[in-house]
């Protein structure tokens, strides 16, 4: 009788198991509220960002899924540029943010504005670039293309295939 436990019992540890439940949780490992960053060159303030809602993962990566705000500033302290995106998405591994929606930049000292659905910035490279629809306007003219490049203050730029470019008419915003 005793054996035939033992044997019972051992045919029963042979289960599967299910294998869904031995995969590596992928999921965020943080959440923050109502993020500030201050990026810092010298103890001179450079960036600024603001975000709602901060989500990171293990492997350093983030997602800012309620927009993010990003000011640069100049070596006085002044803002020089605005950049922001109604999503936004940090690489650590290539140390580059993307903000996707609506995404506008401003630079303040020249009055330009730029306007796509997806933007990256390089803070190694110093530079944003897109290879989507832009439409930029620069004091009473507006260009569109598809695809920019400029350095991340936005004060010098290349626009790629571009379409058409006109005169703002007077009222027109």
């Amino acid at each position: 009788m005793i054996g035939a436990c033992l044997i019972m019992g051992l045919a029963s540890c042979d289960e599967e198991v299910d294998s869904s439940l031995l995969e590596p949780y992928l999921g965020p490992v943080s959440e923050a509220l109502d993020v500030e960053l201050y990026h810092s060159d010298s103890a001179l303030v450079r960036t600024y960002l603001q975000a709602k809602k901060q989500i990171e993962f293990e492997n350093g990566d983030q997602e800012f899924p309620e927009g993010i705000d990003i000011t640069f500033y100049d070596e006085e302290g002044n803002i020089t540029t605005t950049m922001r995106a109604d999503r936004g998405f940090y690489t650590h591994k290539d140390n580059l943010y993307k903000g996707e929606g609506d995404v506008r930049v401003h630079n303040l000292e020249k009055d330009q504005k730029l306007n796509s659905e997806e933007l990256f910035w390089d803070p190694n490279a110093k530079k944003i670039y897109t290879e989507k629809f832009v439409t930029i306007q620069e004091r009473e003219t507006l260009f569109n293309g598809t695809g920019m490049e400029a350095d991340e203050g936005f004060n010098e730029y290349k626009l790629f295939k571009v379409t058409n470019s006109r005169t703002i008419l007077p009222g027109e915003n």
